[in-house]
C-alpha cells in the first residue's frame, strides 16, 4: 500500500504562490471604511438635541490618522454634518488617539483603531414637523498599516432620525456605545472644517468636458514619473503615431500561452529534471516496463496531467484571491521583501544556496503491487509539482508572480499561464513513457539551461527592488506644496477646468496635454518641478492647450469615470488628445 507522509516544508511552496499578489500603485490605493451611523434613540422631540455616533470599522491591521496628526503633511480625519433644513450639529466628539510606532519614523503616529466611534450632536429646531428626517454626514480619513500611509479616501453615511410628536414616548437604542463617548468634551464643528473637506466636488467644467470628449482623438497616455527625454518621446510618439508595443502586446494570447509553453518545456532541460525522467518513468511503470507504447503513453500521460493540473489549480486559486492581499502591495517593505526573495531563488539558479523541495518526496512510498497503476502515475506527478526541484520552484514562483500581475492588467488570459507551464513541462513525460523518441544525453549544458533561468529571475528581483525604492521616496508629501505648483501653472496659461480646456482645443485646432493629478500625489510636484519645467518639454508643448485635472478622490465621481477612460491606473497621468474635426469651431 502506498504510504503519504506529509511534510510542513513541502508546503512552503504553496505558501510561497498564495503570498505573491498583484502589484498595485500605492499612490492611488486607498483602504475602505465601514461605517455604521446609529442615534441614541427610536424617536426624537422637535426643539430637543440628539447624541449621534458613527461606527467606523476597518480591514484588520489599518488605523487611520486622528483628527489631529503629529504629521502636519498626513491628512487628519474628519466628519462633515451635511445637516438639513432645521438641524444643526452642535458638538463633534473624536476618540482618544493611539501611538502608533511606523516603521521609519522617528514619532509614533497619532491613530484611531480598526474600531471606533465618533460622536456627533445634533439640535433639532421646535419647528420640524413629525416625520422622517435624514442627515448625511461624510468621513474623510487616510489610512495606515505599520510601514505605510495610503491615499486619502471618502466614505458617505446618514443618520435617519424620527421626529415624533412632543407627548410621545421614545426608547434608547445603542447606549452601549453612545454612553461610552465623552460627550461634553467634543468640539465645536466650524465653517472652515466644514468647508475644507468639500463633498468630492467635481473638477471645474468637468460635466461639459467629459461631452467634449467625444469629439477628441486620444493619441497617447503615459504615467508615473518620466524624465525629459522620456516625456519628449512620449510626445513625438504620439504626434508622429508611434506606439511602443508592450511585452505582449501585438502578439496576440496564443503568442503569450506559446511563450510560457516553451519555458516550461525547456524546463524540462535542467539537471534538476532531465536526469530524474527515466527513473521516475521506472517508478510509475512506464517505459520499457508498461509492456505496450499506447500503455506507456498513457502511464506518462497521467503523471504529466497531474503536474500541469497542479500548477494551473494553484495558479487559479492565487490570481484569483490576489485581491484578498491587494493592500499589502502598496507597502515598500513588502516589494523589497520580493526582491529579496527572487535574489534568493536567483541564486538558487546558480546553486549559490539550495532551494529544493523535491528532497522532501522520499516521504511518499510506493509498493510494488501499485507500479503501473495510473493512480500511482498520477499520485506522483502531482506530488513532483507540489515538492518542485531546485531547478523548477523558482521559475514556477516567477510564473504565478508574473501572470497574477498580467491577470490585473485586464489581460484574461494570464489565468492559464500557470497551467500552459505545466503544460509544456508535461510533454516529454508520455512521449518518453511510449519509448517514441529519446531523452537528449546530460551534461553541462544543462547547468546553462538553468542558469539563464536564474538571469531571468534576477531581473525580476532588480524590478522589485525599483519598485521598492520608488515607494520609499513617494511617502510623505506636502499638499500644499503641490498645490502652489499647480497654481503656477495655472499662472502660466495651463486650464483648470477640463471643459474650457477642450473648447479652447476645439476651436483653435490645437493639439491637447491633460494631466491628472492629486495633492497627495508626490510624482506629480515631482514632473511640475522638473519635467514639466524643462525648456525643451515646454518648447514642445508650446502648441498644446494644456489642463490640469485634479482627480483627488479616484474612487468616486466624476473622476473615477475620467480615469476608466483614459485607462489610468495611477498618478500622476498624462494624456495627448487631438480634436476630431478639422474646422475650427466658434
Amino acid at each position: 500500500m502506498t504510504q503519504t507522509r506529509m511534510r510542513r516544508p513541502g508546503l512552503l511552496l504553496i505558501a510561497a504562490f498564495v503570498t505573491l499578489p498583484r502589484v498595485a500603485d500605492a499612490q492611488l490605493r486607498t483602504v475602505k471604511a465601514e461605517l455604521t451611523p446609529i442615534v441614541e434613540s427610536d424617536g426624537v422631540h422637535a426643539g430637543t438635541t440628539i447624541r449621534a455616533a458613527l461606527q467606523v470599522r476597518l480591514p484588520n491591521g489599518f488605523h487611520v490618522q486622528s483628527n489631529k496628526p503629529r504629521d502636519p503633511l498626513l491628512i487628519p480625519t474628519v466628519v462633515t454634518v451635511d445637516a438639513p433644513a432645521g438641524v444643526s450639529a452642535t458638538e463633534i466628539v473624536f476618540p482618544a488617539p493611539t501611538d502608533l510606532k511606523q516603521i521609519g519614523q522617528s514619532q509614533p503616529l497619532a491613530v484611531f483603531e480598526e474600531e471606533f466611534a465618533i460622536g456627533v450632536r445634533l439640535e433639532l429646531a421646535g419647528k420640524l414637523q413629525s416625520g422622517e428626517i435624514v442627515v448625511p454626514v461624510r468621513l474623510r480619513y487616510q489610512a495606515c498599516d505599520e510601514t505605510i500611509c495610503y491615499g486619502p479616501a471618502t466614505a458617505d453615511a446618514r443618520w435617519s432620525l424620527r421626529i415624533v410628536p412632543a407627548s410621545a414616548k421614545v426608547g434608547a437604542t445603542h447606549l452601549d456605545v453612545i454612553d461610552r463617548i465623552a460627550f461634553g468634551h467634543g468640539e465645536k464643528p466650524t465653517e472652515a472644517a466644514v468647508t475644507a473637506v468639500p463633498r468630492a466636488a467635481a473638477p471645474a467644467g468637468t460635466d461639459r468636458g467629459l461631452a467634449e470628449l467625444d469629439d477628441f482623438t486620444v493619441l497617447a497616455t503615459t504615467g508615473g514619473y518620466q524624465g525629459a527625454s522620456d516625456f519628449l518621446r512620449f510626445i513625438h510618439d504620439a504626434e508622429t503615431g508611434v506606439t511602443q508595443a508592450g511585452l505582449f502586446e501585438g502578439r496576440g494570447p496564443l503568442a503569450i500561452l506559446l511563450i510560457v509553453f516553451l519555458g516550461g518545456l525547456a524546463l524540462n532541460l535542467t539537471p534538476c529534471v532531465l536526469p530524474m525522467i527515466p527513473i521516475n518513468l521506472a517508478i510509475i511503470g512506464a517505459g520499457a516496463q508498461a509492456g505496450s507504447r499506447s500503455r506507456g503513453f498513457l502511464l506518462g500521460s497521467a503523471y504529466g496531467g497531474a503536474m500541469a493540473l497542479v500548477y494551473g489549480v494553484l495558479g487559479l486559486v492565487v490570481i484569483l484571491t490576489a485581491g484578498t492581499f491587494g493592500t499589502i502591495n502598496s507597502s515598500p517593505w513588502f516589494n523589497a521583501g520580493i526582491a529579496v526573495l527572487f535574489v534568493a531563488l536567483g541564486l538558487a539558479m546558480f546553486d549559490v544556496i539550495l532551494i529544493d523541495f523535491s528532497r522532501f518526496s522520499s516521504g511518499f512510498r510506493t509498493d510494488e503491487g501499485k507500479r503501473g497503476t495510473f493512480l500511482l502515475a498520477f499520485s506522483m506527478g502531482a506530488v513532483a509539482a507540489l515538492l518542485a526541484g531546485a531547478c523548477v520552484a523558482p521559475v514556477v514562483i516567477q510564473v504565478v508572480l508574473f501572470s497574477s500581475n498580467l491577470y490585473a492588467t485586464g489581460t484574461t488570459i494570464a489565468l492559464a499561464l500557470p497551467f500552459c507551464l505545466g503544460v509544456g513541462m508535461a510533454v516529454p513525460w508520455p512521449i518518453a513513457g511510449a519509448s517514441l523518441a529519446s531523452l537528449p544525453k546530460p551534461g553541462v549544458w544543462m547547468v546553462r539551461v538553468k542558469q539563464a533561468f536564474g538571469v531571468l529571475i534576477l531581473g525580476t528581483a532588480v524590478y522589485y527592488g525599483y519598485l521598492a525604492y520608488d515607494l520609499f521616496s513617494s511617502r510623505w508629501v506636502d499638499a500644499s506644496a503641490v498645490t502652489s505648483s499647480v497654481q503656477e501653472k495655472l499662472k502660466a496659461g495651463w486650464h483648470a477646468s477640463l471643459g474650457q480646456g477642450l473648447s479652447t482645443a476645439r476651436r483653435e485646432q490645437k493639439p491637447v496635454l491633460i494631466d491628472l493629478w492629486a495633492t497627495w500625489c508626490k510624482n506629480c510636484l515631482t514632473m511640475d518641478k522638473t519635467t514639466l519645467e524643462n525648456s525643451e518639454v515646454t518648447s514642445a508643448l508650446a502648441g498644446y492647450v494644456k489642463i490640469k485635472f485634479q482627480a483627488e478622490n479616484p474612487d468616486e465621481q466624476p473622476v473615477k469615470v475620467v480615469m476608466q477612460r483614459f485607462k489610468a491606473v495611477g498618478l500622476p497621468t498624462y494624456v495627448i488628445l487631438r480634436p476630431k474635426s478639422t474646422t475650427p469651431i466658434s
